[in-house]
């Protein structure tokens, strides 16, 4: 079977900045506009945790006037690296540019906060985030009814699904790959699974300033793909896909990737349904659709996760008061749970009380990690949502299954 492709028309991401860290923070205007988007400052209320103010110490430090130390390194790690700043900015300052800049410097001048050393370090030494044997990346097929098709590949698979750390070893994510797997087997892909020759792809690394550690993981995945036979690279976890496919091409040679087409599971699930094999049974409720930062904002994906929930009947989709690129971080991004949990875990309220406002009782997402940090919360808060990767949601409602 042909792997169909996915035409993206809307909402492309930005290209990486053409001006210097330093160039970029000259244009800030200091209007303040950032702060009422920037969660982080949003729930401290601490100027030097805003965007503006971390602009303003990273000027500083330019200029001569403020060295860095591990005050300075905190302001710029308690930071979800979410972007809303810089979709808001009037001025146009890619603050990313300067986040991403002033991380890497910590990095280098030994100033990487001691959890996020050790993070770094377990990647480094495990191949994953948890500090697992790699090989049990595959635990989440255990309780399947049957073996995956995928691993038994030849080397001549179509498409090769890029799992992740998370929804590979969390045991609370394995129904987002088991979903997934459903879906492309009903098809007829020709696929492959990388299960231990898989590695993290490397963001956590490149989040926290160290870009050199993620290149060599950059080349171990590519290289392990391309062993499969595939053509084509499928995510579920945004993060991956991010990295896979805006990130891998600066920290690579011409040419690495040559041949290899990234796509993320909303694109292929969208395609399925547009072209009809996708056929869903009715679902009356109503549904929230949450944009993840790094699909979103970061990578321009939107309107394809819609499309897949309008396809299905008796299904009313609504939006919460900030979606799209103003879409709220829900916690988990820029690697702030390993370094600050507390701060980390009460950031999703308020996406919550947007969900129950918008009288949604599902809150659909496309991220493992979206899915983690939103259902916990819902948890801890006592919040009667429920939280669903849209894969899940797919394999739910294909005609012919069960509604358990």
């Amino acid at each position: 079977m042909t792997l169909w492709r996915y035409n993206p028309t809307v909402n492309q991401p930005t290209t990486a900045p053409q001006r210097s860290a330093e160039e970029e923070a000259l244009h800030c205007i200091r209007c303040g506009k950032c702060l009422s988007v920037c969660p982080i400052y949003r729930e401290t209320l601490i100027e030097t945790l805003s965007p503006r103010g971390r602009v303003a110490l990273y000027r500083a430090t330019g200029e001569g006037d403020l060295k860095i130390g591990e005050v300075y390194a905190d302001k710029f790690y308690t930071c979800l690296m979410c972007e809303a700043c810089r979709e808001t900015c009037p001025s146009g300052v890619a603050l990313d540019a300067i986040l991403n800049r002033a991380r890497a410097d910590l990095a280098h001048s030994g100033l990487l906060p001691p959890s996020l050393r050790r993070l770094s370090e377990t990647i480094v030494a495990a191949g994953n985030i948890s500090g697992e044997e790699n090989e049990q990346r595959l635990g989440w097929t255990a309780n399947l009814e049957a073996r995956p098709i995928g691993l038994d590949h030849a080397s001549r698979a179509e498409v090769a699904y890029f799992v992740g750390c998370v929804s590979s070893l969390f045991p609370a994510s394995y129904s987002i790959p088991q979903s997934l797997v459903e879906i492309l087997e009903k098809a007829g892909l020709n696929y492959a699974l990388l299960g231990g020759d898989e590695r993290c792809c490397g963001y956590p690394l490149f989040l926290n300033g160290e870009a050199e550690r993620a290149m060599e993981l950059a080349r171990h995945n590519v290289a392990a793909v391309r062993a499969t036979g595939a053509s084509r690279v499928v995510m579920t976890c945004p993060s991956c896909y991010h990295m896979w496919k805006y990130i891998y091409p600066q920290l690579l040679d011409d040419g690495e990737l040559d041949g290899l087409e990234i796509l993320h599971e909303t694109e292929i699930l969208a395609a399925m349904a547009r072209e009809g094999r996708l056929r869903f049974k009715p679902w009356p409720v109503t549904v929230t659709y949450h944009d993840s930062c790094d699909l979103g904002r970061k990578s321009g994906i939107y309107e394809p996760p819609r499309e897949v929930l309008r396809a299905i009947p008796e299904l009313e989709l609504v939006e919460m008061a900030d979606h799209h690129e103003n879409s709220l971080c829900c916690g988990g991004g820029g690697n702030l749970e390993t370094y600050n949990r507390e701060l980390a875990q009460a950031l999703p309220r308020r996406r919550l009380q947007q969900a129950q406002d918008a009288g949604a009782g599902y809150i659909v997402v496309s991220c493992q990690q979206c899915k983690r940090t939103l259902a916990g919360a819902a948890r801890r808060e006592r919040v009667r949502l429920r939280v669903m990767d849209l894969a899940e949601v797919v394999a739910r409602q294909l005609e012919g299954e069960s509604d358990a």
